[in-house]
């Protein structure tokens, strides 16, 4: 019988946030976009910088903490071009990730308004796994005799966004290959059997912003995310931005957790963002876990479009 520890790597490996989702999760998903598609490179007519951390059910040990950096920009006159380089790392226990993508995405005018954007997602992720960091019940166990350092898997992945000044639309699957972990068959030469593999991650994002009044917009959005042999999950949130400077927002990711979102913009260049959840389930009742924080940077320069009508709110 498997170390018990090793079935909570696998539940990471296989759940990352708990609820059946491998991919790392965002409560502010909306300035976030590029990490789960690639079709957003280049979309905001700008060099834009975003860093990004996540510290998830704070108080529990061994809980998720994210860190992703991406920068993307159109490529050329033409701005039919976009290139991105996105980073996310992600620890959980005794685990950790790095994911490095390079996102390329090819913009069509689809109206005076409308840009319809093809992307592709190209890179690989590094995995560790450190058993030492376990306690363990038995010394017997040959899985827990040799750590997991710097495992590379590659990764592809493809995304379709449509958007215009006022709303968008997103359909991604940011990794299509499903790798395998564990294979024992190299420890007892029996025939190969995995413990773990990743399965493919599909988005929907939309969004659409509403003209309240002349200081006053709203933005409604969502993020569906599914996967194979887990529920589907829902992230609905509201915002409003006011003077075109302060967003205010509220955010609830189904049967999970209920968020509060604010953001401001600095400058023209400059916007920080912060996000907290409070969890809904039986995790949140827990003396243990003081919720979830995000805080979210991001810096832009080199801006094609002198003034925006519709601020891009996305």
């Amino acid at each position: 019988m498997k170390n018990i520890y090793i079935l909570f790597i696998l539940l990471v490996i296989i759940t990352k946030d708990g609820f059946g989702q491998q991919d790392a999760q965002y409560t502010q998903y909306i300035y976030n976009t590029i990490s789960v598609n690639p079709a957003y490179a280049g979309s905001r007519d700008a060099i834009s910088i975003t860093g990004l951390y996540r510290n998830q059910w704070v108080g529990i040990g061994g809980a998720p903490v994210t860190q992703t950096l991406n920068i993307h920009s159109p490529i050329g006159q033409s701005n039919k071009v976009g290139l991105g380089l996105s980073i996310v790392n992600d620890k959980i226990g005794p685990t950790q990730e790095t994911y490095f993508d390079i996102d390329f995405s090819y913009t069509i005018n689809t109206s005076v308004e409308g840009q319809l954007a093809f992307g592709l997602k190209a890179g690989g992720h590094l995995l560790d796994v450190n058993f030492d960091a376990l306690n363990q019940y038995t010394n017997t166990d040959v899985l827990l005799d040799t750590n997991i350092d710097n495992k590379f898997s590659p990764n592809v992945g493809v995304g379709v966004y449509y958007h215009t000044e006022k709303w968008y639309l997103g359909v991604s699957a940011p990794n299509l290959l499903q790798t395998k972990h564990f294979d024992e068959s190299a420890l007892d030469n029996s025939a190969s059997s995995f413990l773990a593999a990743e399965r493919v991650n599909y988005y929907l994002t939309g969004g659409y912003v509403f003209d309240i009044n002349e200081t006053t917009k709203f933005k409604p959005a969502a993020l569906l995310k599914a996967v194979s042999g887990a529920p589907l999950q829902v992230d609905v949130s509201a915002n409003f931005l006011l003077y075109d400077k302060l967003t205010l927002g509220l955010g609830y990711r189904w049967s999970a957790a209920l968020s509060a979102i604010a953001g401001f913009q600095i400058s023209d260049n400059l916007m920080l963002g912060f996000a907290y959840d409070w969890e809904t389930t039986r995790l949140g009742n827990t003396e243990f876990n003081a919720g979830s924080y995000e805080l979210v940077l991001r810096y832009e320069i080199f801006k094609r479009k002198e003034k925006i009508i519709y601020p891009r709110f996305f």
